[in-house]
């Protein structure tokens, strides 16, 4: 009830402000689901396709379903489709692929910043308005009533105080998850390397199919 209050204190701006916040966390719950590590590289992703790879059990099927399996499997389809027409080819369809992957990654995130930027602006805005009313009243009421005049700077300030609740959290969690798609973009880089350099024999494979190829463990 306090906060129904405090939401119809602060005027019509508030409900922008609010909308903001509904959407900025529907955005950060949503991007938290789909960011998440097992999602879009899963971690023994390349050592399986390898060794459906070296065993020659890598058809046009399996590329389907590695494409759809996670962002990773989509690069590294890309990339085996176009295998056989040699290393610069190979390589510029999975650049092209990584290039969508990582628009998907990035998605929504422009419109968390823009929410982080406008709602202290609206509260602000609420602000301004509310201070021009406060004046309206001093002109025609003078500045006699101390309490009303109170209460209304009072529901003033109360805009600006909810667009700065809604904008803080929202440039916390913009930083963190624009961090979290570059983190996850180099690993796809590197596992699709990975992957183009066995495949094109540009990396001696270890013995055991089990393992995952030579130069470095499958992050």
């Amino acid at each position: 009830m306090q906060v129904f209050e405090l939401i119809k204190a602060g005027g019509w701006l508030m409900v922008p402000i609010v909308l903001c916040s509904v959407l900025a966390m529907a955005i950060v719950l949503e991007r938290f689901w789909s960011l998440r590590r097992g999602r879009v590289a899963p971690s023994r992703l390349l050592s399986d396709v390898w060794k459906l790879f070296s065993a020659g059990k890598l058809d046009k099927k399996k590329v389907g379903q590695l494409r759809r399996h996670s962002s990773l499997g989509e690069v590294m389809a890309a990339g085996l489709a176009s295998a056989s027409q040699g290393r610069d080819i190979m390589k510029e369809a999975m650049a092209e692929a990584l290039a969508k992957v990582t628009h998907d990654l990035e998605r929504y995130l422009n419109m968390l910043g823009t929410i982080a930027t406008v709602a202290p602006l609206l509260g602000l805005l609420g602000t301004v308005v509310g201070m021009i009313d406060v004046f309206s009243v001093i002109m025609l009421e003078g500045s006699g009533h101390a309490a009303s005049l109170a209460g209304g700077i009072s529901r003033a300030l109360v805009t600006t105080a909810a667009g700065l609740g809604v904008a803080i959290p929202a440039v916390c969690f913009h930083r963190f998850l624009v961090r979290r798609v570059e983190e996850l973009v180099i690993l796809l880089e590197q596992d699709s390397t990975r992957l183009a350099e066995v495949v094109l024999g540009a990396r001696r494979v270890a013995a055991d199919a089990d393992q995952p190829p030579e130069g470095g463990d499958v992050i």
